[in-house]
Order: structure tokens, then sequence, then C-alpha cells
């Protein structure tokens, strides 16, 4: 198997809001809250669902790589229950072996209230349900042992049984590749990440606005300096700038795609890392990995929805 991804198994809700949803209950646009399951659906009453879908970050990054023909896996927590039976099929359908056994969990399975507002940005609101309960237990270290690379979300990593699950799966690993997920995620757990990004991680995934503030800096520069300084392959999406690859000494940079019809930006850092990632895969250059990612990216977000 070419790529396993262990993330959070999340089954995304999508709707559309004003902005003044947002601010009326207290979010932040464009970031991640966790919620419990009685603010998740207080939020829901309100709204009118415009699609349903599997998703999750690294399980969307992983669907990439499976439409682009590579043999991919995923591990994630679902419930036996009917949102967890979704779950699977979505990844079936779309090639992925899941390599998890789901039974019934007193905890129901995760979802993510997708919030897209007038400006195309989108506000996460997630009740993790089972997905955050992962352990080690639920890693199968076959299916990580046979794999080429291991990749994971920077969303799972918690205190408690998701660290011993990420901790094992890295321990059995080929090569580790994690994204750093969202700005709340990097502020929540710096010194951890710092850690990781630092020691156990082959190639690692940010935004410029994770990276930067994972090392308490304020300018990109700074950024470009700490990569070539780790000696090891750091991603950077930039947005409208593009994006960045430093691996150990060498920059490569690649600009955005123009003239795009945005309409939602749901899954366009986990689609540029699945297409970074088949290109590093197949044995392409840095500079073609970066347009395979910029490629797949610009068309998740001319869509609605984290899936092509």
């Amino acid at each position: 198997m070419k790529i396993l991804g262990i993330g959070n198994a999340i089954v995304d809700v999508i709707c559309k809001v004003e902005d003044h949803f947002i601010n009326q209950n207290n979010l932040t646009k464009s970031t991640m809250k966790l919620v419990h399951e009685a603010e998740f659906k207080k939020l829901l009453s309100t709204l009118k669902i415009e699609e349903t879908i599997s998703g999750g970050s690294v399980a969307n990054s992983i669907v990439g790589l499976s439409q682009l023909g590579n043999k991919v896996g995923f591990i994630g927590k679902v419930s036996d229950d009917d949102l967890g039976k979704k779950y699977e099929e979505g990844l079936k359908k779309e090639n992925v072996q899941f390599f998890y056994s789901k039974k019934k969990e007193i905890i129901p399975t995760g979802t993510c209230l997708i919030l897209i507002t007038p400006d195309t940005e989108r506000t996460m609101v997630t009740f993790l349900g089972t997905a955050g309960k992962i352990n080690e237990k639920d890693i199968n270290t076959n299916a990580v042992k046979s794999s080429e690379i291991l990749f994971l979300e920077g969303y799972l990593w918690d205190e408690g049984e998701p660290k011993k699950a990420f901790e094992k799966a890295i321990n059995n690993a080929n090569k580790v590749a994690m994204s750093l997920s969202d700005l709340f995620c990097v502020e929540r757990h710096k010194p951890h990440f710092l850690d990781l990004v630092k020691n156990k991680l082959d190639i690692t995934f940010a935004n410029e606005q994770e990276i930067m503030s994972l090392i308490d800096v304020k300018y990109f520069d700074e950024v470009i300096n700490f990569a070539k300084e780790l000696n090891k392959l750091i991603v950077i999406t930039r947005g409208e700038k593009g994006a960045v690859a430093v691996n150990k000494k060498e920059i490569v940079d690649c600009s955005a795609k123009k003239n795009l019809q945005i309409k939602d930006l749901t899954g366009a850092g986990d689609l540029f890392a699945g297409g970074f990632l088949h290109g590093l895969i197949n044995k392409k250059s840095t500079k073609e990995s970066l347009e395979i990612g910029a490629e797949m990216s610009s068309k998740v977000i001319q869509i609605i929805g984290a899936r092509l």
C-alpha cells in the first residue's frame, strides 16, 4: 500500500449561512470549534442541510489519492450506527481500504457542521463523537508497516488515548507525514506539535498562519530559515500567494491558480496534501508535486464539499 491515513472519521454536514450567523453564535470565521453533542444539535436545528458527505481531513486527502490511482487505506473510529455505516460506504465507494472494524459504541459517530458564508470561507463546528476516542487498540500495526507513508492529522492529536494511538502508529511507520490542521489546534498543542515537527515527522503540511504560530515568528522569511535548518520536508500553503516546499535545503515554490470560480474553500488544504503526496510517492520532483497539489486544490474549491 502506498499511503495509510489515520484521522478523525467524521461525517460532514454542509450548510450555507450569512455572516451574522457566525457572529451570533460566537464562532471565529474559517476556524474549527469543538462542541458537545447538545450544542451541535442546537446549531443544526436552525439550519437547512445542503449536503451530507463522509469527511475528515486526512480521509479527504486519502480519497484524493485514491482518485489519482494510488492504493491507499484509512483508519478512523466510527460507531456501528447510521452515520458510521454511511461513512464506511463513502470510503469503499472511493476504493479506500478501511482498516477498522466498527462496533456499537456508547458515543455516536462524529459529525462536522460546515458553515459556508457568502465569501466562500468555511467555518467548522465539530462534534468529535467516537472519532475522538481512538486508542492504540484501534491501530492496525500491519497496515501501518505495509504502507510506504503514514499520514496523520493534527486534529486527531489529543492528550490521553489519541496520543497513545498516534505514538504507536509513528513507532511502526516507515515514513511519517502530518498536517498541522488548524490554527487553534496548533495553539492548543504547541509544545507537542513542535516536538513532532522537529523529531518525529519526515513531512509536515501547514498553512502560513499555522506554521508561523507554531514557531512564534512574525515574518515568513523566518519560517523558511526554520525549515532549512530542520533538514526535512516542510510544505506550506499560502492562499493567493501559492505554496512553498522546503526540502532539506532546497526551496521550491508554485503560484496559486488564477481565475477560479471559488464556491467553497472546504478541503483545499486536504486535497493539496493529497496531490502533493501523490507526486512524492510516484517519484515526481518537488516542483511537480506542488503543481499537482495546487491543481487538486483548485478543483475542490470550485465545488461544494471537500471531495471531488
